[in-house]
């Protein structure tokens, strides 16, 4: 039997996380968190916003689910990591914006860390005990989101409701606006970055708008291994909560005498910057993918608000990032001290776009 605390359970992950967990005798649902909606009797031990942490200690599990959305996340993640308790991660935010500190809790903890985004779980599985000598690069896959074909000037008068209409994957609002903008790739981009040691001149990003291949790995020898599946998030949940088992899903195995399509382009980063923004502040290292991070969650709730245009999401990240000096985090108190000085200054930023 597996314990399993889920955090975010209202989310769009939680929703399928209860599914997995509910189809599989081996794993005991102990703990729920929610961010704000009433989960009471969802598990033996229920907790609405407050500190996360406080709720791991007294569930005791055997894997956290972090399935939180954004900065929020980071305190669940250093618990699990510290503790060498297995940590199912859907929160990027972890990694994103505590790469150094995460990657240093996780190496003195000696648990381990099971990728829950899709192209992260693919690359794991891809990865696993496989030479690091051998591995020449990493490739990331990207739907392209809803405005794949879109040039800048296209994107001027983008709503909320459009760029929520994601072709692939049902996501929650915020991750599915980081798809429309790119930043949700360039996110992943540094989570790739921390969790299996590659320099970012070693990790690409590619756009595949069917999101059949999840992510591939080029060998030194110049073959390349890909992992395909259908666009369904219970897959790599399901993986994670299971590790190292590979349990049954409901998910139908690729139907390639169907016609499976494997298109790949370069993305367009003149009309998408935040990918190069994230690549930037990832390559820049100390505190700039906090600053970053905390930059575009306050854009993207702007936006949802119908207060900033779309083109202002990476107009507002960027002047952050060129307004705050980046230091070397010394622990997660600083972190948070430094992420709510960027939400100040991204804050600042968005009105004055707006007025």
């Amino acid at each position: 039997m597996k314990r399993v605390a889920l955090l975010g359970a209202t989310g769009s992950i939680g929703s399928q996380a209860l599914e997995i967990i509910g189809a599989h005798p081996e794993l005991e649902l102990v703990a729920a968190a929610s961010g704000s909606q009433e989960i009471e009797g969802l598990a033996p031990l229920t907790q609405i916003g407050g500190d996360l942490t406080e709720l791991l200690e007294r569930a005791e599990p055997d894997v956290v689910l972090n399935a939180v959305v954004g900065f929020a996340g980071l305190p669940a993640t250093f618990w699990a990591l510290e503790r060498g308790i297995d940590l199912a991660l859907a929160n990027k935010e972890s990694l994103v914006a505590g790469g150094e500190l995460a990657t240093a809790a996780w190496r003195e903890g000696g648990g381990r860390i099971l990728p829950v985004d899709s192209e992260h779980s693919a690359a794991f599985q891809l990865l696993e005990r496989r030479a690091p000598e051998t591995v020449h690069s990493l490739v990331l896959t990207a739907s392209g989101g809803p405005f794949r074909r879109r040039g800048r000037l296209d994107l001027s008068g983008v709503t909320p409701a459009e760029a929520l209409a994601h072709p692939t994957w049902n996501m929650g609002p915020k991750i599915t606006v980081d798809s429309a903008t790119l930043m949700n790739k360039g996110l992943e981009l540094i989570e790739a970055h921390f969790l299996f040691d590659l320099p970012y001149e070693r990790i690409e990003v590619v756009v595949h708008p069917t999101s059949v291949v999840h992510a591939l790995v080029r060998l030194r020898d110049g073959a390349a291994l890909a992992h395909l599946g259908y666009p369904d998030m219970r897959v790599p949940i399901s993986y994670a909560l299971t590790y190292p088992d590979r349990a049954e899903t409901p998910i139908e195995p690729l139907d390639l005498a169907a016609g499976v399509i494997l298109e790949f382009s370069a993305p367009d980063e003149q009309a998408f910057p935040c990918l190069a923004l994230a690549r930037a502040a990832g390559e820049a290292g100390r505190t700039a993918p906090c600053v970053l991070n905390a930059a575009n969650e306050v854009a993207v709730a702007a936006f949802l608000d119908g207060g900033l245009p779309f083109l202002g999401i990476p107009e507002v990240v960027e002047g952050t990032l060129n307004a705050t000096d980046t230091v070397a985090a010394r622990d997660l108190e600083e972190l948070v001290a430094i992420d709510a000085e960027a939400r100040k200054t991204a804050a600042a930023l968005t009105r004055q776009l707006v007025h």
